[in-house]
């Protein structure tokens, strides 16, 4: 299950990598970085909703793109730092511990 949920938290990780690629990337490479991580990204997601939830997996996902890439625009990229931005983001992820908490893995049949 762990493995999962790893794969999970690195394919947000990258979410956040290409989402921050979209916005800034000046050239080839850059470019090249980022369709990398989307689809290294998506990649890593689907391989762990073989035996995780796709709402709860997709839902975890995205909260930490978005906490991750809210985070690392005020620190990286000096957008401004609000108060309601941080409890905002702390309730988001709330949520996705919350929903990562109380959900089981799959059993996989295996075919054949």
């Amino acid at each position: 299950m762990r493995r999962n949920w790893l794969l999970v938290f690195i394919a947000g990780l990258l979410e956040i990598s290409w989402v921050i690629g979209l916005k800034h990337a000046g050239n080839a490479l850059e470019w090249i970085g980022t369709a990398i991580s989307i689809v290294l990204s998506m990649y890593l997601l689907i391989l762990s909703t073989k035996r995780l939830p796709v709402g709860t997996a997709y839902a975890v996902f995205t909260g930490i793109g978005t906490a991750g890439t809210v985070l690392t625009e005020m620190l990286v990229f000096n957008e401004p730092v609000k108060l309601v931005k941080i409890l905002l983001i702390l309730l988001l992820l709330a949520g996705v511990i919350g929903l990562k908490m109380i959900t089981k893995e799959h059993e996989v049949k295996e075919e054949g």
